[in-house]
């Protein structure tokens, strides 16, 4: 329709994620009154609500909200930018050009071990394409997805994760495998790992070693399940800095295989499987159709060639 324009539906997009037009306006590189206005028009043009104005929302400007239609355009705004994309790179491609760029965003044990894979299968298949990487947690991961600053996130989940929440409709993922998890514990001799599955209930006693929101969600779920709530005292997210940490004998923690791949193992830590079903899966995200865009299934074929690095037999 020629009434619906893209810039119409990235301002909708950026007032839901940023809650007020003043926000939006600021995301986008542009003013409040410009904003404002193209959205009044768009309104009297639709014949529709888009934006419900309110008070001060506490954080310096005036909330915003959309409307039920407003809802509707925002949903699309990512489709339509992935569509544009497409077109772009498809048109740069004509004559045997090869151009483009992929914004990828993972979280911190992806980076050492996943992330150069992919970026490697990149350089490789894809020499033209532009390639960049930001590392956060899923959660952030997948806010810059939906505000569109990156084009494909990598993420895990934990079994239950997904309880009481509803799938991102504008979003697609892809499980790629699984991540198990082990028990890191002071051994004062080999650090080879047991054959053994260990029960996380024989170190309910011990000082505990957490990492991340999710990841420390994650783990008092899991002792909970075992029949105990542990003594968290100290929280990092560097792997490395929990090795070293058990080594001195100040806390036993839980880490995923990723983590502790390229980790050096001292020999007075041992490294044992817990129970499977703790493991993490990790997946692909991208927004609903920027499959379309060349870089992107580029990006896509680069992440399933890295896949093979889940899921593998924990260091010893």
């Amino acid at each position: 329709m020629d009434d619906i324009d893209p810039q119409l539906l990235r301002i909708l997009r950026a007032v839901a994620d940023g809650g007020s037009i003043t926000r939006a306006a600021a995301a986008l590189g542009s003013s409040q009154p410009a904003v404002s206005q193209l959205l009044a028009r768009a309104e009297r043009r639709l014949g529709h609500t888009l934006v419900l104005r309110s008070g001060q929302d506490g954080r310096g400007g005036r909330g915003a909200t959309l409307t039920d239609a407003g809802r509707v355009l925002a949903d699309h705004a990512l489709h339509v930018q992935a569509a544009l994309t497409a077109a772009r790179e498809d048109l740069d491609a004509v004559g045997g050009l090869t151009r483009g760029r992929v914004r990828l965003a993972g979280f911190p044990s992806a980076s050492s071990a996943l992330v150069p894979a992919v970026l490697a299968r990149l350089a490789s298949t894809a020499p033209g394409v532009t390639t960049s990487y930001v590392e956060v947690e899923p959660p952030e991961a997948l806010d810059l997805l939906r505000s569109g600053e990156v084009d494909v996130a990598l993420t895990f989940t934990y079994v239950g994760d997904e309880v009481g929440s509803a799938p991102d409709p504008g979003l697609v993922t892809r499980a790629l495998g699984r991540d198990p998890l082990a028990l890191v514990t002071p051994s004062g001799g080999s650090g080879t790992a047991d054959a053994g599955v260990v029960d996380l209930a024989s170190h309910r006693d011990a000082r505990w070693i957490g990492g991340c929101p999710r990841c420390r969600g994650h783990l008092l779920a899991s002792c909970a399940t075992a029949g105990f709530t542990p003594d968290i005292v100290l929280e990092t997210d560097n792997a490395a800095a929990v090795v070293g940490l058990v080594a001195a004998g100040l806390g036993v923690a839980l880490l995923p295989r990723l983590a502790l791949a390229t980790t050096v193992i001292p020999a007075d830590v041992r490294v044992d499987p817990v129970d499977d079903d703790l493991a993490r899966r990790v997946e692909v995200v991208i927004a609903r159709g920027a499959e379309r865009v060349p870089s992107v299934r580029a990006a896509l074929d680069a992440v399933r060639s890295a896949a093979h690095l889940l899921d593998g037999p924990l260091p010893g």
